[in-house]
């Protein structure tokens, strides 16, 4: 047994399927017995995100901090560090997710959090970094396109790689239909990209995986 375990809080902004799928993930393969993990609590900073009925459904707590109500980025990431902050295990800093966290978060949050902070893209970096991933890859040509979890760092979408999908893009593809099936990769790769991050920091930390 894990006398203290990795505590994971994953902040969205909407649907919450990544989300959900990494809290599905995490209790079919006992991420708690095998990893000395567990999704702790997931944060919005919007009130009407479906993904809070969603993880409340799976059982996890869950919390909201509108963005709006504070005075500007740093004041609201200063916030969101302090909820996060709460469920920090000893010696053990939660393991903060984006799953489809629709905020760029300031230089002071990611440094806090360095090392221990993933994100999911839904391209393959290093290309089309930021928004219209899809529609972007369709104007271009492309014959591939995917999604990336990496790590987040201060500039935009290029942290270390940690996992990628590649989807090929098909003659009658929209934005919208290329969109969808890149989202099915992703719920297949973030859960996956987590484990194996969450078996890096057990073997840095000594720690033997129980099988």
């Amino acid at each position: 047994m894990h006398s203290t375990f990795q505590p994971i809080v994953i902040l969205i902004s909407g649907g919450g399927s990544n989300m959900a799928a990494i809290v599905s993930v995490a209790q079919k393969d006992a991420w708690s017995e095998r990893l000395g993990a567990r999704v702790v609590a997931v944060l919005s900073n919007k009130p009407d995100a479906g993904g809070l009925r969603l993880a409340r459904a799976l059982g996890i707590a869950t919390e909201v901090l509108e963005h709006r109500a504070y005075a500007n980025r740093e004041i609201f990431d200063q916030a969101l560090a302090a909820v996060i902050a709460r469920y920090d295990q000893p010696q053990r800093p939660c393991l903060v997710v984006l799953a489809g966290f629709m905020r760029i978060l300031t230089p002071g949050f990611v440094a806090e959090h360095a090392g221990r902070l993933l994100n999911i893209h839904p391209s393959l970096l290093p290309a089309f970094t930021g928004l219209h991933t899809h529609q972007r890859a369709l104007e271009a040509g492309c014959k591939f396109a995917g999604a990336t979890v990496h790590q987040v760092s201060a500039e935009l979408d290029s942290g270390a790689i940690l996992e990628q999908s590649v989807v090929p893009v098909l003659a009658r593809d929209t934005a919208e239909t290329l969109a969808q099936r890149v989202l099915a990769t992703e719920h297949q790769i973030y859960p996956r990209a987590i484990a194996k991050w969450l078996v890096q920091r057990q073997a840095q930390a000594g720690e033997s995986p129980i099988r």
